[in-house]
């Protein structure tokens, strides 16, 4: 018997074995389902970008974790952050404003001359994150630098920007570049620099917060916990949340675990596939949002959960303490 050949058939071959590779794509499907998830109400507007702690919806207004604030931002301007009372934009040549949110007519603008990737503010103090990874403090009333230090070179960074962080008379700057700067509010010098983590890109610091007197800081790669000793962990980090004594993370592995502020596993759990969009920690809850539609509901202690559909489309996910905002849907918590 003749076995025939011709460059035709094996275009089509290679066709089939890659179409039949993407269609048999594995994703998060549920062992079993609880029922849908009806606590959910559409939105008067749609979100069209995200920062650390803010939302810019399509009419140009602010979501903040309190709510609408009736802001307009410049079409020119990215929305930055929402930091002591202040809605903070800058445009990509670096003219950055900043709205008093309870008094929309007073504004405070700066020319900084460069991209601005995340900024606070406390008092006085602007504290600002450049794209270049330079750092800098600035004087709110006569706009004069207070501090600089360039940081190292950074390629490639992940969008979740951490803004600085004031604290007890010192200003935290969380880094493109995975590290953490110390400064002193009051002399204006950097104290120390600690790393978080070493990667080449999107290595920059995606979370950041104070547990139990201990800083607890995370890029994608690693998590960093600090008081009088620093320990690190590495985990593919999707999400992080807080509570007041616990760290509860998504993984890119669809795990959810609960850690201690000293990096302690206490509990732990594997949805396969599962690719997390975000979480909310809520009462004794813990609620995770994943990419095909489903809401996971976890029990804090038990890690006991109940997997339910939840009606919404692909989009920028902002959430507040009790509820995910996606698109033009806000799904909320119980």
């Amino acid at each position: 018997m003749k076995i025939y050949c011709s460059k035709y058939f094996l275009v089509s071959t290679i066709f089939l074995v890659l179409f039949s590779a993407c269609s048999s794509k594995e994703v998060f499907e549920p062992l079993q389902l609880g029922s849908d998830w009806e606590a959910y109400e559409k939105s008067k507007h749609t979100i069209i970008d995200t920062s650390s702690n803010v939302a810019l919806l399509e009419d140009r207004t602010v979501l903040t974790h309190n709510g609408v604030v009736d802001v307009k931002i410049n079409p020119l301007h990215r929305l930055i952050s929402h930091s002591d009372g202040w809605i903070i934009s800058a445009s990509v040549d670096g003219n950055l404003s900043l709205i008093l949110e309870t008094n929309t007519s007073i504004v405070k603008n700066f020319s900084l001359k460069k991209s601005v990737a995340g900024a606070s503010v406390l008092g006085n103090d602007l504290a600002v994150i450049f794209t270049d990874n330079e750092i800098a403090l600035y004087d709110m009333k006569t706009k004069s630098a207070l501090f600089k230090e360039q940081g190292g070179k950074s390629l490639a960074v992940d969008s979740r920007i951490v803004n600085p962080f004031f604290m007890k008379g010192l200003v935290l700057f969380p880094t493109l570049d995975g590290k953490v700067i110390f400064v002193n509010n009051t002399t204006k010098k950097r104290l120390r620099t600690v790393i978080v983590s070493s990667e080449d890109n999107f290595n920059n610091v995606i979370a950041f917060e104070l547990l139990e007197n201990k800083i607890i800081a995370a890029t994608s790669y690693k998590i960093l916990s600090m008081a009088k000793k620093e320990i690190r962990v590495k985990y593919e980090i999707r999400n992080i949340v807080y509570d007041k004594d616990k760290i509860f993370i998504a993984t890119k592995q669809g795990e959810v675990i609960s850690l201690t502020p000293s990096l302690q596993v206490e509990s732990k759990v594997k949805f396969p596939f599962a690719h997390f969009y975000s979480m909310v920690s809520n009462g004794d809850k813990l609620y995770v949002l994943e990419k095909e539609g489903y809401l996971i509901v976890l029990d804090k202690k038990s890690f006991d959960y109940t997997v339910h559909e939840v009606d919404f489309d692909d989009g920028f996910v902002f959430t507040s303490d009790k509820a995910f905002f996606v698109n033009d849907k806000k799904i909320l918590t119980q």
